[in-house]
């Protein structure tokens, strides 16, 4: 039966006037079982002859069958499919990959012929045992002597079956007692019934096969039967049968399996290739919890004046220079205000500058005349002693809360100040609270601050019966916003004008939350820009690695790897690379984040969950982009040029 048939075979190198014509014309059957050497001088074209029935390169012209099927009508994965299910190479050089063992050398054909892992490992070792190999099979090929290396060459071939056994000057590069082991293994498996097509200028090894075909300037001159052997049938390994999801996960696992085993044998190159990612990622995520503490103190600052605040001010806005004259703000307007149902808390407010003296020490103080509410008002905690009563508030009682400033000027840390006396313009204050330390935006107060009941500033203080201010805290889940227009509304119609302003805490919050996000935003696409450039290096040392490793896809290709297999796995590989290189640049900024949070002062860096999860969204979008081209063009290369590349 014919397992080969070759007709009119022509073969073509270069174009115009530097075309070369290699293969002319040639005819060729080869019966199943047969043992054939194809001889000639070096230049006469018997490789390139074998590389063609090999699938390896492309006839120029004619045409060629396997088992009847016509190579030349197959697409590129169909040509690699029948490499992988019925031909086994053995080449002169070995051409095992370096980053492998002698086990995985040999079960690679099987991962692409669908094969499980657990099946493939087996077959594999019981294939290097027959060949003496059983000691070797964790070695490296750089481990292994050369007639060592050929036996995994020839373990490799026959993973998959090997129907065919196609080798190329198989001991050209083995010394003689090497070469003579080569060729018994070579002769046994002719006898096991494959197909055994050898190429040689070695008329001793050629006199070993069954028939010996010559080439000479690329024309056959001739072909000549020395025995007739030509065995029985072989026994063939069935490809796995899997479902098309079944098969997609195999395939996509594989590549992963390979991608992975590729980037730590290239350590080095695969740190380099990620670095700009490491440097970009890094970047983005630290600029952006940067961004976040500065948003957050400045929400801090903000909270100090106020959670959900309404002021009511005088004037008709900021740099009114009526508005001293202006004496329509009463105690009596705050207490309507804080009578709405939609109104928390409200404090109408007062304040003045006069001499503060404690003891033997006088310092320029400024006092707040407030509300019984005015630490719910104005979002302030007490360290130490109590707040105004409603009572105290309505006696004008002398009594006084002091902020932390206040106390470490006039007392330091070995007076309790509770219970002490101050005397503020002339009138004496007893100290009965301290105001809890803010972590405000800024520098630390530095302002003496004393606050008292707003009657007692009124009647015993200043002797005025107007107000500066009032603040008004709105309940929780009211709309500001509607609550402010309310408030004026109704201000209004007591004072039959509209002689004052408002301002409004959660619109100055917003807006400082939006100057950040901007700030935050603008320095963050610069840090996304790196993050391309790092892309964009990928994509060149990806191209680098590519014209490295030629010579390791084409020996993929040879033992069957098709398209889609080479283009997963460089894919997948410099997915793997960015998101690798993601993860190590989102470790760095938390771990540069928590270094400076534990050394900063008034000031802490805040990771977001989203600037993480976007960065390595971004990262792994930047593999598959940047990834691609390299990866189709590794997927692309033609086998037989690959192979030749050094």
């Amino acid at each position: 039966m014919k397992i080969i048939e070759i007709k009119n075979i022509n073969k073509y190198f270069g174009n115009n006037s530097n075309k070369i014509h290699i293969l002319k014309d040639i005819n060729i059957s080869i019966e199943k079982g047969d043992f054939v050497a194809i001889v000639g001088q070096s230049g006469s074209g018997k490789s390139t002859l074998m590389n063609i029935i090999g699938c390896l390169d492309t006839p120029t012209s004619g045409f060629y069958k396997i088992n009847g099927i016509e190579v030349g009508k197959m697409n590129k994965d169909e040509q690699a499919e029948l490499r992988c299910k019925t031909f086994g190479f053995i080449f002169q050089r070995y051409n095992l990959l370096s980053m492998l063992t002698a086990k995985e050398n040999v079960a690679l054909p099987a991962s692409y012929f669908g094969i499980a892992s657990k099946a493939r490992t087996e077959r594999a070792k019981t294939l290097l045992n027959n060949l003496n190999l059983d000691g070797k099979l964790e070695n490296l090929p750089s481990e292994l002597s050369g007639g060592q290396q050929q036996r995994v060459s020839i373990a490799r071939a026959l993973m998959n079956g090997g129907e065919i056994i196609l080798a190329d000057e198989p001991t050209g590069a083995l010394d003689s007692k090497s070469g003579e082991m080569v060729m018994k293994i070579i002769k046994d498996l002719h006898a096991k019934g494959h197909t055994i097509i050898i190429v040689t200028h070695d008329k001793t090894i050629a006199a070993q096969a069954s028939r010996i075909i010559e080439i000479k300037d690329g024309v056959a001159i001739s072909d000549t039967r020395n025995n007739d052997k030509i065995y029985g049938n072989l026994d063939q390994i069935p490809p796995a049968q899997k479902s098309k999801f079944s098969q997609l996960k195999y395939q996509l696992s594989e590549s992963f399996r390979m991608s992975v085993q590729a980037i730590i044998a290239h350590k080095m190159r695969s740190l380099l290739t990620m670095l700009g990612i490491i440097i970009g990622i890094t970047s983005v995520v630290t600029i952006v919890a940067v961004g976040n503490g500065y948003k957050e103190k400045m929400m801090g600052m903000l909270s100090s004046f106020g959670a959900n605040t309404v002021t009511i001010i005088p004037g008709s806005g900021f740099g009114d220079k009526n508005a001293s004259k202006i004496k329509t703000l009463k105690a009596s307007d705050a207490k309507t205000l804080g009578e709405l149902k939609y109104v928390d808390s409200v404090s109408p407010n007062i304040d003045a500058w006069r001499i503060l003296v404690y003891k033997s020490t006088s310092l320029t103080a400024r006092l707040e005349g407030v509300s019984a509410e005015f630490l719910s008002v104005n979002n302030k905690k007490l360290e130490s002693g109590r707040k105004f009563t409603a009572v105290e508030v309505e006696n004008a009682a002398p009594v006084a809360i002091i902020n932390q400033y206040t106390k470490k000027e006039l007392f330091g840390t070995s007076v309790n100040p509770l219970g002490e006396n101050l005397i503020f313009g002339k009138q004496p204050l007893k100290v009965i609270g301290v105001i809890a330390e803010e972590d405000g935006f800024g520098p630390p107060d530095t302002s003496l601050n004393i606050y008292v009941p707003y009657t007692t500033a009124m009647y015993k203080i200043l002797g005025k019966q107007e107000i500066s201010t009032i603040t008004i805290r709105i309940k929780d889940g009211v709309n500001s916003h509607l609550a402010e227009n309310n408030l004026v509304r109704v201000l209004t119609s007591l004072h039959e004008k509209k002689d004052f302003f408002t301002v409004n805490s959660n619109s100055v919050r917003k807006a400082v939350s939006s100057v950040a996000d901007i700030m935050t935003l603008l320095v963050s696409t610069v840090a996304f820009i790196a993050l391309i450039v790092g892309g964009i290096g990928v994509m060149n040392i990806m191209l680098v690695s590519i014209t490295e490793r030629t010579k390791e896809i084409g020996i993929r290709m040879a033992i069957g790897a098709k398209q889609k297999d080479i283009l997963q796995q460089f894919l997948i590989e410099s997915i793997l690379i960015c998101l690798l290189g993601g993860f190590i640049g989102v470790s760095l900024s938390v771990l540069m984040s928590l270094g400076l949070n534990s050394i900063m002062q008034g000031f802490r860096m805040v990771i977001s969950v989203n600037s993480v999860i976007i960065a390595l969204l971004f990262s792994s979008t930047i593999g598959i982009i940047f990834g691609y081209v390299p990866a189709k063009k590794a997927a692309n290369l033609n086998p037989i040029d690959a192979l030749a590349r050094d």
